[in-house]
């Protein structure tokens, strides 16, 4: 079982319609046909949209998408069209939303992977392989691998998990041409992205991006570059046998985990509301994380 522990209700806006709710965003459609993306402040593990948010954490990814944004305009197109706000939507909506443009979503999470952690380490320890692609010998948990790798991933929705697969099934899945382009585009964008990460102390081990066509052209969509999409790790604790300190939700994974919570992941109950250190500890992590980035103060 898994999911959300307590579904929200939309909020109604006159002039938009709801579309779709998902673990961290509201989607929207405004009369013009435009997509309106607003980012909440929920948190998801373990496959469960946890009943506690994270103060600012919604704005924090969007601030720091259109951060990213900016510094790839010359690789790849992006999908914002504006920020400002929609006539009639809640004063909270401010910093957290985006109108986008309407593409075809491909339907493929475009993972890139420099380093080797998380489920391709699962796998590389049961076949050298990470989704069908061989690796050396003698790698282990946070190995910076030979060259970064584009390891495809199905979408899942709500509550289930998203399922690595091999280049070969996404070319099956959505023609050759296309996959081309999903393969060079992730690997561009990752790479620019841990270049400038690694000048700023950071590590982008792996991230994932999800891409859409305007028309004939490849767009970049959702979130780019986050600490929900990605794993960054501290460039001075890096070391490989082990499992990296992270600029993301491990504080909530390791509390759920433990003896306090007093939760068994492998049960039918959903998990428990977090105390408010994790969510302190937690919201912390995020502005370190914008913060180191960007070179601002988040305010």
């Amino acid at each position: 079982m898994s999911g959300f522990v307590e579904k929200p209700e939309p909020i109604q806006v006159p002039g938009l319609v709801h579309l779709h709710t998902g673990k961290v965003r509201e989607l929207y459609q405004n009369e013009a046909g435009d997509l309106v993306m607003v980012a909440s402040d929920r948190i998801s593990a373990f496959d469960w949209v946890l009943p506690t948010e994270i103060p600012d954490k919604g704005r924090i990814l969007t601030q720091l998408s259109l951060w990213w944004f900016d510094q790839l305009a010359d690789l790849v197109t992006h999908h914002v069209l504006s920020t400002d706000l929609p006539a009639g939507a809640p004063a909270d909506w401010e910093g957290r939303t985006l109108v986008c443009k309407s593409l075809q979503m491909v339907p493929v999470e475009c993972v890139a992977r420099g380093y080797l952690t998380g489920s391709g380490l699962v796998e590389y320890n049961e076949s050298r392989t990470v989704c069908g692609l061989a690796l050396p010998e003698g790698l282990v948990d946070g190995s910076e691998l030979p060259a970064p790798i584009f390891t495809p991933a199905t979408k899942a929705a709500v509550g289930e998990h998203d399922e690595n697969v091999s280049y070969e099934e996404v070319a099956r899945q959505v023609g050759a041409d296309t996959a081309a382009q999903l393969r060079q585009a992730t690997l561009a964008v990752y790479s620019r992205g841990r270049d400038i990460a690694r000048d700023r102390g950071i590590i982008l081990a792996d991230t994932k991006f999800e891409f859409g066509f305007d028309g004939d052209t490849l767009v970049l969509a959702d979130e780019v570059l986050t600490a929900d999409s990605s794993r960054f790790w501290p460039a001075d604790q890096w070391q490989p046998g082990r499992s990296q300190p992270s600029y993301d939700k491990q504080h909530v994974r390791d509390w759920l985990t433990s003896a306090e919570s007093g939760w068994d992941r492998k049960s039918e109950q959903p998990p428990p509301a977090l105390p408010q250190q994790v969510v302190d500890a937690t919201r912390a992590k995020y502005v370190e994380a914008y913060e180191r980035l960007t070179g601002t103060s988040w305010s």
